[in-house]
């Protein structure tokens, strides 16, 4: 017997033909478009630009840091001589180090030896003055993000060692004022963040927006800022204010081999947001929030700059902790495309979502050709998800469009929902393929609400074969 879908969208999800099957198909197979798709992101890879740098190193020993002191000024030396001297490695050896935020410039790869820490001032005065930077999909004067390259090119943070924020329910984290965070003398984001959304809405200069102390805005961990060739590879990043890797308005850039713990509010792992040519891979996340989750901007923000993000690959990955394991949205007024997604495997109890897309229609966007294959999911609460009423819902004038979505070779070992797919009724979810999709126990098939488009080659739930 077929696990139940919700009253609600029984007759709809019926009416498109969701039946059981009694003889399984041959193996599907992709499609002559997908096969070029694939052949597409190959030769994008191919061509992806990685930073290179000259082979001379500075330590910052030699400029004066101390292990256990501040060497917040000792880094700072560091990058300025390696920048002025044609570039380099800025080495952090073995040991704790202490700073506030790091300001790199081109040509400059932050190094942090085996055994070496930096750990992060708390005190917001230490990431003043303020900087241009991106607040949940919208531009500010805000506070300066712990690692921050602003218009840089040819730039990396690499090395086997630890970046600790330092954010706890004491730090940081408190500003997020709701949801079991607000503690007793501390302030909270949620005054700001309505007046920044206002200014978005009124196209108030980002010069003009100035949102950093007594504004509780927190700020991300690595930040690359208009930057060109970036790197993140083989470092622990640990305990961020909130978003832990967000490039905005960057190309070429390259996370690889890092590993990801953070479970704090808005704990996101990597963000890549309005970039092009992004290569996610061997990474590991434990994350607060969402663990990868493709941004280009909220609201007019996004729609006036208009730069989707597009040609992202993210592959041999792996999702614990999370509120989805690859999620597209839901600051996405600029659009996404080319999304490509391999070989990853998501699996916790406090896995909340696998695949997901996420907007409504104030945020609106084009969301189209997502490319997602070879995928283990084990545990984890609502599998597949294209959500149209995230947050403001169905409340604006910019309905989103959800197109070409291919989901191929997926094994899902546990689910309470297989799908949550809901679309608007003037504009449902469009064309999603799905093939070689098992659902191996999953207690119910979910939502599957103004998603005409939506059809099943070789899909199974609890042993069960479905069409559409």
């Amino acid at each position: 017997m077929l696990p139940p879908i919700k009253r609600r969208t029984f007759i709809i999800a019926a009416g498109l033909g969701v039946q059981a099957c009694a003889s399984a198909p041959s193996k599907p197979q992709l499609s002559s478009s997908e096969s070029r798709a694939w052949d597409y992101c190959a030769s994008w890879v191919a061509k992806l630009k990685e930073p290179a740098f000259a082979a001379q190193d500075f330590n910052i020993t030699d400029f004066g840091a101390v292990e256990g002191g501040d060497a917040s000024q000792a880094i700072a030396s560091a990058v300025d001589a390696c920048y002025k001297s044609g570039g380099g490695r800025v080495l952090i050896p073995s040991g704790r180090f202490y700073s506030g935020p790091i300001h790199l410039q081109s040509n400059v790869n932050l190094h942090l030896s085996d055994g070496a820490t930096i750990s992060f001032y708390t005190d917001p005065k230490r990431y003043l003055p303020a900087v241009k930077t991106r607040w949940e999909g919208m531009a500010l004067m805000g506070y300066s993000p712990l690692i921050y390259a602003y218009r840089q090119t040819n730039v990396a943070v690499t090395g086997s060692g630890i970046l600790d924020g330092g954010a706890d329910r004491e730090h940081w984290w408190p500003w997020k004022g709701e949801k079991g965070w607000q503690r007793e003398g501390f302030g909270a984001q949620q005054a700001a963040r309505k007046q920044l959304m206002q200014d978005v809405a009124n196209g108030v200069d980002i010069a003009d927006r100035h949102y950093a102390e007594g504004h509780y805005l927190r700020p991300s961990f690595i930040q690359f800022y208009e930057c060109s060739q970036v790197k993140v590879e083989d470092i622990t990043v640990r305990r961020a204010p909130f978003w832990l890797i967000h490039p905005v308005l960057s190309q070429h850039v390259i996370v690889r081999n890092v590993t990801l713990e953070s479970l704090g509010p808005n704990s996101d792992g990597c963000n890549p947001e309005s970039c092009r040519y992004v290569l996610i891979e061997n990474c590991a996340f434990n994350t607060g929030d969402d663990c990868i989750a493709i941004k280009s901007g909220r609201n007019r923000d996004g729609r006036d700059i208009g730069i989707p993000s597009e040609d992202i690959l993210i592959r041999h990955c792996s999702m614990s902790a999370g509120h989805g394991g690859v999620v597209i949205g839901s600051e996405i007024s600029g659009g996404a495309r080319n999304i490509f997604v391999e070989h990853c495997h998501m699996d916790s109890p406090d896995l909340d979502r696998g695949i997901r897309i996420k907007t409504n229609s104030v945020r609106g966007g084009l969301i189209e050709k997502l490319y997602v294959r070879h995928v283990d999911i084990g545990r984890v609460r609502d599998a597949v998800v294209v959500n149209f009423h995230y947050e403001e819902g169905n409340a604006g004038n910019h309905p989103p469009t959800v197109r070409d979505i291919y989901l191929t070779d997926i094994t899902c070992d546990n689910a309470k929902n297989a799908f949550i797919l809901r679309g608007f009724p003037e504009i449902p979810i469009g064309r999603m393929v799905l093939r070689d999709v098992h659902f191996v126990q999953a207690e119910s098939l979910g939502v599957l609400e103004f998603a005409d488009e939506v059809s099943f080659d070789g899909v199974s739930i609890n042993g069960t074969l479905l069409s559409r």
